[in-house]
C-alpha cells in the first residue's frame, strides 16, 4: 500500500501532560539555542484532552519548572487544596477520620490545586502550538516503524475500513510521520508501548506492571453542600476483603465535586465488578451526604499503572523513548502521576535535544539514565518504591501501617525492597472457589447502571469499522474463561462492552465495541491474556469535556 510520508526531527504519540511537556520542553530549548525543530504531535482523541481522566489533584512542581509564569499564561488551576481528610470506611455505615501521624505525609496536599487534567491538557496545548509545535488530534498512531533496530516513527491508522476488514468509498491509507526520535506517551497500558517493549525486551530486569482501574464521576451539588478545596480519600469499606484500593472526593470550583474509586487489578474473586463497588461507594453516608440532591454529568474510567519503582521497564530505544503513564512514572504514594509525568517528559526532551544538537548518528539516548537518576523524579519514585507492594503483600492496613512509618519517620529510605512479582492478570482464583457477589440493582440516585454511565462519556466509534477488540482464540471465552472463571470480562469491564449472551440456544461471546471507553482494563485483566486493545479509527471512543 502506498502511503504518504512526512518527516519531522521528533514525534509524539499522545497529547497527555507527558507528551506535551515534552513538546513544550523540546521547542523552549529550541527558542534558546535558535535551531528550527520540526515537532509533531499526534492525539487518537478528537481534540486533546477528550480522552484525559484523571482525578486530579494536581501537584505542580514541574508545571513550575516547564512554565514558570503559569498563573499569567492563565493555567486552569483555580482550586489550591484547603484541607485534607483521611477516612476509614469500617463497613457500609460507620467511617473514622485518622489523624494525621496515621496517614503518610505523601498524601497530604498543601499547595497542591483541585483540577481538570484534560483541561489543563487542553491549556498545554495552547502553549505547545504557541512555540511552534504542530498537533493532529483525531490521529492515532496504529503501528511503529522499526527500521534495522531502530524506531523511526509511527504510522497513523487507516480511514475507511469496514467490519470485515474491506476498503470503503473514501478509504484512506494512514501516513507514515517519520522521525529521527518518537516519543511514546500513550498514556498507561499504550498498545504501542506494550509493543515496544516486547520488541526490544525492555521490561527483562524488573518487576511485572501492576494496574488498577480508576473511576471518576463528576456531579453538580447545592451550594450549602459544598466545600471548594476540601479533599477526603478513603479506605476500606467496600474493599475491605475482596480486593484493595481506595475512593476520593474531591471539591473543585464551580459547584463541582470529583467522586471516585480505585480498585487494584489484582483481585482474585472472578464475580466482583469494579464497577458496582464504585457505585457501593457513593452510597456510604460520609460520601451520600456530599451527592444528595446533586447531578451527575460525567462518567469515565481509566487503568491507572501503578507498579511503581521497581516495575519500571529500560525507558529508551535506539530511536525512541517511553514516557509518564506507558512507562509506569505515577508515584502511588501520593496517588498522583501528572506531575510526575511531566518531569519524565521534560527529561526526555532534554536527553532528545541534547542528542539533536550533538548531531548524535546512533539514535541512542545515551544520556537519559543520567538525567533520570539525578533528578528529583526519580528519588521520588524510589522513595515511595515499597508503597504498593506493601499492601499486595500485608493488606491494606498492615500494609498502610508499614508505609506510614517508612514514609513519615524514614522518608522512604527504610533499607527494604518489597517486590510484587505475581501477575495482576494470574491473580483470579478459579469460580467454584469464590463466593458471588450480589450487587443491588441501581437507584438512579445515587447509583447508576454501566450503559447510562458511558452515554455519559460521550462515547462514540464509527459502527462499520474492524473491532478494535483482538481475539488471539475466539475460543478461549467461552471454553477456557466461561467454566474457570465464570467469564470475567461481563464483570471488570466498566463499558458493558462484553457479554456471554443466548442465541438460538448457544451461549455467544459479545463485543459491544462500541460501548468501549479505552480504559484497558480488559488488555490488562483477562486471565488468558486473550484480549489484545489497538486503536480504532480516528476520533473514536470517549469524549469527556473536564475528566
Amino acid at each position: 500500500m502506498q502511503r504518504e510520508s512526512m518527516e519531522f526531527d521528533v514525534v509524539i504519540v499522545g497529547a497527555g501532560p507527558a507528551g506535551l511537556s515534552c513538546a513544550i520542553r523540546l521547542a523552549q530549548q529550541a527558542k534558546e539555542k535558535q535551531q528550527e525543530l520540526m515537532i509533531c504531535v499526534v492525539e487518537k482523541g478528537s481534540e486533546v484532552g477528550a480522552h484525559i481522566l484523571s482525578g486530579a489533584v494536581f501537584e505542580p512542581r514541574a508545571l513550575n519548572e516547564l512554565l514558570p509564569n503559569w498563573q499569567e499564561l492563565g493555567a486552569p488551576l483555580n482550586t489550591p487544596v484547603t484541607h485534607d481528610q483521611i477516612m476509614l470506611f469500617k463497613n457500609s455505615e460507620k467511617a473514622t477520620e485518622l489523624p494525621s501521624f496515621m496517614v503518610p505525609k505523601t498524601f497530604h496536599n498543601h499547595g497542591n490545586y483541585i483540577t481538570s487534567i484534560g483541561n489543563l491538557c487542553r491549556w498545554l496545548a495552547e502553549q505547545a502550538e504557541a512555540l511552534g509545535v504542530e498537533i493532529f488530534p483525531g490521529f492515532p498512531a496504529a503501528s511503529i516503524i522499526i527500521e534495522e533496530q531502530r524506531v523511526a516513527g509511527v504510522i497513523t491508522g487507516d480511514m475507511g475500513i469496514n467490519s470485515n476488514g474491506e476498503q470503503k468509498p473514501g478509504f484512506e491509507p494512514g501516513m507514515e510521520l517519520r522521525a529521527k526520535y518518537t516519543v511514546f506517551a500513550e498514556g498507561s497500558r499504550g498498545h504501542l508501548g506494550k509493543q515496544l517493549q516486547q520488541e526490544f525486551k525492555l521490561a527483562e530486569d524488573c518487576s511485572p506492571q501492576h494496574y488498577a482501574i480508576g473511576f471518576k464521576e463528576i456531579w453538580d451539588i447545592p451550594a450549602e453542600q459544598h466545600q471548594p478545596g476540601l479533599v477526603v480519600h478513603s479506605t476500606g469499606w467496600p474493599l475491605t476483603d475482596e480486593a484493595t484500593g481506595g475512593g476520593y472526593l474531591y471539591h473543585a470550583e464551580d459547584g463541582q465535586v470529583y467522586v471516585g474509586l480505585i480498585v487494584d487489578l489484582n483481585y482474585k474473586n472472578p464475580y466482583l465488578s469494579p464497577f458496582n463497588e464504585f457505585q457501593r461507594f457513593k452510597t456510604h453516608p460520609k460520601i451520600a451526604a456530599t451527592l444528595k440532591q446533586g447531578k451527575r454529568v460525567s462518567y469515565g474510567a481509566r487503568a491507572i499503572t501503578k507498579g511503581g519503582f521497581h516495575s519500571l521497564p529500560r525507558m529508551t530505544v535506539p530511536g525512541g523513548i517511553l514516557i509518564g503513564c506507558n512507562a509506569g512514572t505515577l508515584n502511588f504514594a501520593k496517588i498522583k502521576g501528572n506531575h510526575t509525568a511531566m518531569k519524565s517528559g521534560m527529561l526526555a526532551a532534554e536527553s532528545i535535544f541534547h542528542a539533536l544538537h550533538n548531531n548524535t548518528e546512533d539514535y541512542e539516548l545515551k544520556d537519559f539514565d543520567a538525567r533520570f537518576k539525578e533528578s528529583w523524579l526519580y528519588d521520588e519514585l524510589y522513595r515511595s518504591r515499597n508503597f504498593g507492594p506493601a499492601v499486595h503483600k500485608f493488606g491494606t492496613y498492615l500494609g498502610g501501617a508499614y508505609n506510614t512509618i517508612d514514609q513519615n519517620w524514614f522518608g522512604g529510605k527504610l533499607p527494604f525492597n518489597i517486590k510484587d512479582q505475581h501477575e495482576d492478570h494470574a491473580q483470579l482464583k478459579l469460580a467454584r472457589e469464590c463466593q458471588v457477589i450480589e450487587y443491588e440493582k441501581p437507584d438512579n440516585k445515587l447509583t447508576f447502571d454501566r450503559l447510562s454511565s458511558v452515554f455519559l462519556s460521550n462515547t462514540n466509534h464509527e459502527e462499520d469499522q474492524p473491532c478494535h477488540l483482538k481475539l488471539k482464540d475466539s475460543s478461549i471465552p467461552l471454553n477456557v474463561n466461561m467454566p474457570k472463571f465464570a467469564e470475567p470480562a461481563q464483570r471488570y469491564c466498566p463499558a458493558g462492552v462484553y457479554e456471554v449472551v443466548e442465541e438460538n440456544g448457544k451461549d455467544v461471546f459479545k463485543i459491544n465495541a462500541q460501548n468501549c471507553i479505552h480504559c484497558k482494563t480488559c488488555d490488562i485483566k483477562d486471565p488468558s491474556q486473550n484480549i489484545t486493545w489497538v486503536t480504532p479509527e480516528g476520533t473514536g471512543g470517549p469524549n469527556y469535556p473536564n475528566m
